[in-house]
This record gives C-alpha cells, structure tokens and sequence, in this order.
C-alpha cells in the first residue's frame, strides 16, 4: 500500500497498521531522506519508491515479517530492490541513534563452560552387496 493511501487513515489505523505513530514515521522519514540526499549524489540511478513508501515497506517487514518474495509482489519491484531497501533504512535508522531497533541479543558468555560432552557413538553403514547380475554387460562390452 503506497503511503499516500495511508496519509488518510486516522492516526490510530495508522499506528495499527505500520506499528508506529505518524511522527514517529514522519521523522523517520525526515533522517532517511537527509541521508539518501548525500548518497544520491554518488549513486546513479533514482529509486522506484518514494522515501516515504520505502520506509513503510521496511515497517511492514518488520510488523508484519512477511517474506521479500511477497513484499515485492505487493510493491511491484524485485525481490533484490526489496532486500536493498530494507538493509539500507535499517542502517540509516540504526546509525541516527533515535530510535531503539529490534536487535540480536548476544548471549550472557560470563559463566565458563566446565565440561563438554561429545557423543562419538559409530554406527554401521549399510552399503549395497556387489553381485552379477547388478552389472549391465551391453554397457561394459560397449566401452573401449
């Protein structure tokens, strides 16, 4: 759905359908737009979508979880554009340090490992007994 669709719903079917409120959005859009201003002047080629559809795109990712396959067939790009789009909001908003990202916990490595069990049980492979009659003689005599 483009955002200008969205711009009508009211603020709490906004919320309900992105996740985040109008000024939250509105300001994430504002970080995302200065940033992709410095790097266009570097990059060739204009986006397909607005900075506005490409942050909602990356907050219906992130709501939602649908996959990029999906994604793109909802937006009408490929699933690469999709991928690129999402990494490159995720930076931006990652590194602006204003909003609190959903992010991997790294585990609580403090208490030492004492012991480490391995089971190294062997167990018998069945393999396929060699006879006669599995070989094919057209092919053999054929062979030179």
């Amino acid at each position: 759905m483009l955002y200008e669709k969205l711009k009508k719903l009211s603020s709490a079917n906004f919320k309900r359908y992105c996740g985040v409120e109008k000024e939250t959005f509105d300001r994430m859009c504002e970080i995302v737009r200065e940033k992709s201003a410095t790097q266009r002047l570097v990059e060739g080629r204009p986006p397909k979508l607005e900075i506005a559809d490409q942050v909602l795109l990356t907050l219906e990712y992130w709501r939602e979880y649908r996959t990029m396959f999906h994604l793109s067939a909802g937006w009408g790009i490929s699933e690469s554009s999709v991928s690129r789009i999402i990494n490159r909001v995720e930076d931006i908003l990652a590194k602006s340090k204003e909003f609190t990202l959903p992010g991997k916990r790294c585990p609580d490595l403090s208490p030492e490992i004492e012991v480490v069990v391995v089971d190294v049980v062997e167990s018998p492979i069945e393999r396929p007994k060699k006879n006669r009659s599995d070989i094919i003689r057209a092919r053999k005599s054929g062979t030179r």
